[in-house]
Parts: structure tokens; sequence; C-alpha cells
């Protein structure tokens, strides 16, 4: 709103259209930037939400930075102290190790949930992506195959349950949606960490304030995880072997 107000003493004094259409631009991002890292923060306390770090902060950091741009960054602050504690632990265990967070929550307003999810709602949940080795060097790695830390996958196995063709059977068509979006080709390029991943649950698991763990059942088997925490998101979510989903109680 601040932006259309100052766009019509732009229309006055700039008569070539290109270069209106350009300090617009370049006006309505810099309102939009200094909204959303000064004053959306502020705003966002009294509703109980705090920010996620949104540059690397003892361990913990963004996948994408424009995870904290969009404001897909904010959690309860149980929930942060609980990331913060777990990505500590995972580097002093794995020294290197970056814990990269994904979808969280919008700055304020109960109920309302973090398009495309069906919840993300209350400040209570918070994404984070798999670790990898990456297979040209060998070595364990902070990077992901997906840009976005969700759309690819690690599937199932002959011998393991595969719940996305059983919910695709059901008629949910949407289940492995992601995976038909986001590009495949850099998945060659890495290796599933099944022991840096499995350490992640498990460390989420003896954190008092969580209550709900989601990830996809047959990996749940692989990795022999064992904890009432951990349960099946339904066929009405999407699937969850490119990410582990936590929430608070």
């Amino acid at each position: 709103m601040l932006s259309l107000l100052i766009f019509k003493q732009i229309d006055k004094k700039i008569n070539n259209k290109a270069s209106r259409v350009f300090s617009k631009l370049i006006l309505f991002f810099a309102l939009y930037s200094i909204a959303t890292f000064v004053i959306v923060p502020i705003i966002a306390k009294p509703f109980g939400r705090v920010q996620l770090p949104v540059m690397e902060k003892n361990h913990l950091k963004p996948l994408s930075f424009f995870t904290c741009f969009l404001n897909r960054n904010y959690v309860r602050s149980e929930l942060r102290n609980s990331a913060l504690e777990v990505a500590i632990k995972m580097n002093n265990k794995f020294p290197g190790t970056t814990l990269n967070y994904l979808d969280a929550n919008f700055p304020f307003i109960n109920g309302f949930p973090l398009v495309p999810h069906l919840s993300h709602n209350d400040g209570k949940k918070l994404d984070f992506a798999f670790f990898y080795i990456d297979k040209r060097t060998g070595m364990q790695t902070n990077k992901t195959p997906s840009a976005i830390g969700y759309g690819v996958s690690e599937v199932p196995r002959v011998n393991e349950n595969n719940t996305a063709e059983i919910c695709a059977q059901k008629g949910y068509w949407q289940y492995s949606l992601l995976m038909k979006i986001v590009p495949q080709s850099n998945k060659q390029n890495f290796t599933f960490d099944s022991t840096r991943t499995k350490e992640l649950v498990n460390l989420f698991i003896e954190q008092p304030a969580i209550g709900k763990i989601f990830i996809e059942p047959h990996l749940k088997a692989r990795l022999k995880l064992s904890s009432d925490k951990i349960r099946f998101h339904g066929c009405q979510a999407v699937r969850h072997d490119d990410h582990v989903h936590v929430q608070l109680k």
C-alpha cells in the first residue's frame, strides 16, 4: 500500500516508461525487505512466533534464502530452541555438519496454512532436509539434490513397503506430485546419508518439546527408527521421503 502511494509520485516525476518500471521495482523490493527483516519479526512476537536464523547460527540455517524472504521461517520459541540444540549436537558428532531447515510457518495468524502445506499453520511445525553424501567426492555434504529440499525422494527399495504406490491406488494424486515438478537430474550426484539422517531423527525424538515426527514408513523401517513420536502423515498429505517433519506437542 505504501508502494502504491509512492508510485503516484514516480509517475509524475519520471517520464520514461522503462525508468518508471525499474524505479517501482527497486522501491517495492526495498520496502518489502525492510518490512520482512525489520518490522515483521517485531510484530510476530506478540503472536508467539520467532524468526529462525536467516544466516547460519549454531550450525542451523535455511536451505534457501527465499524461505526467509517469503516469511516462511517462523516458529514457536520452544521449536527454535530444539532445532538449535539438535544442530549443535549434529555438528559435535559429525564435524562440519550444518542442519538445513525448510518450511516453517508464517509470522502470524493461527489456522492459516503455509501453502501448499495442509498444516504449518500454528508455529509448531518445521521441516528439515535430509543429509547426503556427495558421490563425486565420497564425502558428507550439506548440499541437497533439490534446491528447495523437497521433491527428490529416497524412494522405496524392492523389498520395502511402497506407501506412495498405495496412496496413489487410493486416488491421492497429489502424494507424489512434487517428484513430477522438481527436476530430478541432480539426484545422480548424491547418495542418501542414512547415518546422519537417522541421528537427526533420534535427536529430535529425545527433545522433550517435540510431540510428532513425520517420515516415510519405508525409511522408518530402513533406518530402524522406533518411537511413538514417529507417525504416518496420511495419504492426504505428500510423501515424506525427501524431508523430516517435526512438530511441538
